[in-house]
């Protein structure tokens, strides 16, 4: 099928004849429920109800299950990979080596926390400022966090360099306001923390005492960090993220550790810029770490250890981690199989050596072209509106149009692919120990390919079987992987509307991006750089600001409202996808019009029913709070009935009127893009 439908995809938004009506299903929907009263419902009913949520998942939805359906396809390929002889050192061998480690729970049990115990021994040795400095420059290169984020990219303001740049961490709930709230919910999850922490040092063979000192050190300075670290919404301000320092200057600004050790040791030493992304995070993290005794860093950085490595270990670790992350936080109820999780360590160690199997089995070359295409529609689209905006100024319009004419286009899978003959793999060593390695290999691998060189604009930062799409602002990309190009985004026999719909919304969606609140701000090369004339961005802010408030006035669970503010960009991209996409489907539509009805529903209505159907979702009450904390993305429901509400299409479509449910005023609604 993934064959056929990405052979086809181009032709089914644009070919007259292929009006069949396949794609839709029409036991998705609910039609006892009216669309002008809960067009959710009403569209996604039906789905919603044959879909119940199984006890190992906390959401799932269309994405959900278009990821199932690759992984099945990722298992059949790594399986059959493991199951044949494969030539010693092979990138085949190395697939096969990291599967049946993680497969191998036999073995994980038996070892327990051996693995671990000599790294322990080295934190509990920890003595001195520069011991410490040279445990946490281990710790980073080992992929195990510690007080903050340290990675080379972009330079926001000078986007073809890469530069060095730190930002704030050290947190492991996900978000600040697991430490900082204190309500009841909250409360009940910081006791499940403290008993999972004690948990973690009792299987590595701590007495109850260590283990009980330890959750209070792990506590006490988390909680710290949380105080200091920028709030969700602060962390979308891209200007107030970006403070570009002399190397000396940082080293100046905090003492907490060895700085000269630090990046002469992490391989930084030549380096005289840096960017900090979260200053007043600086300076708060080197107060907490000075208010700290050693014994309560040394307990930190071996819970941080801990938590890292529990993929790694035995199973009663993996339960541990799973015990707080899947049940107490998300609310799911029983761990995934065995299989998937071996799946997406493999995955995450070796991600585009299985892609590049996965696009010759999946993804014909063939297939980039007809997409190109589609890209093309959607930006001719996009440049429409953009002239049509009655509030934006011509100057700020012509660089608009640059910005957008400028798009770097990634489709279904990289030109080159990663080089992994140097990445050694010894199945005679732990799990644990080859991970560390594999970190230690990706850590000198970045260093070597992106430190003082240009940025590699025709790097992805998404494997091609990962279902999802993104626009990277400093490069001013948008990217497709071949995984996402299948239903219910792509119908290979569907007509116009519901490709449209559904792939075209999806584009539309992540060219947005490069105008959302965020989007904006940089520029056609990928600057962080002010383009806009002063009346211009006050009026995209005074529009912004009432979509913001939309959605901050929606009750999300009980009496917690959604966070407009957090999600804003993901709302504004998700209205100019839909935006944008119905006017390249109309402009499809003119080329090959015909007007018959399919499935008793008009084009216009199919078109918004297949958007609706690709948030279709079920969703557990823990999970809808942990993602209103921590997801930039509005829940499915309001992804689908919050966006269509501004749209006058919509209502002429569903012949929505006032009094109904999905109706707005016109002077509430606001339309950005």
């Amino acid at each position: 099928m993934p064959l056929t439908l990405a052979m086809m995809a181009f032709c089914a938004c644009t070919d007259g004849n292929s009006k069949k009506g396949a794609g839709l299903d029409m036991t998705d929907m609910d039609t006892t429920v009216a669309a002008q009263e809960d067009f959710y419902k009403y569209a996604c009913g039906g789905w919603i109800k044959n879909n119940p949520l199984t006890a190992e998942y906390a959401r799932f939805g269309s994405f959900d299950q278009l990821r199932l359906d690759t992984q099945e396809q990722l298992r059949d390929l790594v399986e059959g990979i493991a199951a044949q002889e494969n030539e010693k050192g092979s990138v085949a061998q190395k697939i096969a080596d990291v599967y049946s480690m993680k497969m191998d729970s036999t073995r994980r049990n038996e070892l327990g926390a051996t693995p671990v115990l000599e790294d322990l021994k080295a934190i509990d040795a920890i003595s001195t400022r520069e011991d410490l400095t040279r445990m946490v420059v281990s710790m980073n290169k080992e992929g195990v966090g510690t007080f903050f984020g340290i990675y080379i990219g972009a330079d926001a303001k000078n986007s073809s360099m890469n530069i060095l740049d730190i930002y704030q961490g050290g947190t492991n709930m996900g978000d600040r306001d697991y430490y900082l709230v204190d309500d009841e919910s909250t409360q009940k999850i910081q006791q499940a923390y403290r008993e999972y922490i004690k948990k973690l040092f009792t299987l590595a063979g701590y007495d109850l005492s260590r283990a009980e000192r330890a959750v209070e050190s792990v506590m006490k300075i988390e909680t710290g960090l949380a105080r200091v670290q920028f709030s969700r919404e602060e962390q979308r301000d891209p200007q107030k993220n970006y403070n570009k320092m002399t190397v000396k200057e940082f080293k100046a600004r905090t003492s907490a550790f060895d700085w000269d050790v630090f990046f002469t040791e992490m391989g930084f030493d030549g380096e005289k810029e840096l960017v900090v992304d979260q200053l007043p995070f600086i300076d708060g993290m080197d107060k907490v770490i000075k208010g700290a005794s050693m014994d309560e860093i040394k307990d930190y950085l071996a819970f941080n250890l801990l938590d890292g490595a529990t993929g790694t270990l035995s199973d009663d670790f993996e339960m541990a981690a799973f015990e707080f992350y899947g049940k107490t936080l998300s609310g799911t109820e029983v761990q995934q199989p065995r299989w998937k999780r071996a799946l997406g360590t493999v995955n995450g160690v070796l991600s585009e050596a299985v892609g590049q199997i996965y696009v010759e089995k999946y993804f014909p070359a063939s297939s980039k072209e007809r997409m190109v295409q589609l890209v093309k529609n959607l930006q001719v689209a996009l440049g429409e509106h953009i002239n049509a905006l009655e509030w934006m100024g011509d100057s700020t319009k012509a660089k608009a149009q640059e910005k957008l004419s400028t798009f770097h286009v990634k489709i279904g899978y990289p030109d080159k692919w990663e080089d992994y003959s140097e990445l050694e793999i010894n199945p005679e060593l732990s799990l644990y120990d080859n991970m560390k390695a594999v970190s230690a290999f990706f850590y000198q691998k970045n260093l070597d390919e992106k430190l003082g060189k240009p940025v590699d604009k025709d790097e992805w930062l998404m494997s091609p079987q990962t279902v999802n799409a993104y626009y990277n602002p400093t490069t001013n990309e948008i990217c497709f992987p071949a995984a996402i190009l299948q239903p219910p985004f792509f119908y290979p026999e569907g007509d116009d509307a519901i490709n449209y719909g559904a792939i075209g919304v999806v584009i539309g969606h992540e060219m947005t991006h490069g105008f959302d609140d965020q989007g904006r701000q940089f520029d056609k090369d990928g600057n962080l750089n002010e383009w806009w004339t002063a009346d211009d961005a006050a009026q995209f802010t005074s529009r912004a600001d009432v979509l913001a408030d939309q959605y901050s006035a929606i009750v999300v669970l009980d009496t917690v409202h959604a966070n407009g503010r957090f999600t804003l960009g993901e709302n504004i991209a998700d209205q100019g996808g839909l935006r944008v996409a119905y006017t390249a489907f109309k402009a499809a539509e003119a080329q090959n019009p015909y007007t018959e009805n399919i499935d008793g529903f008009t084009p216009d209505q199919r078109f918004y029913l297949a958007y609706a159907r690709l948030w279709a979702q079920n969703i557990r009450d823990a999970e809808i709070l942990r993602l209103t904390k921590v997801d930039p993305h509005s829940l499915g429901v309001n992804r689908v009935n919050a966006a269509v509400k501004n749209l006058p299409t919509f209502y002429e479509a569903f012949d929505v009127k006032e009094g109904d449910a999905m109706y707005m005023a016109p002077e509430e609604r606001v339309i950005i893009w």
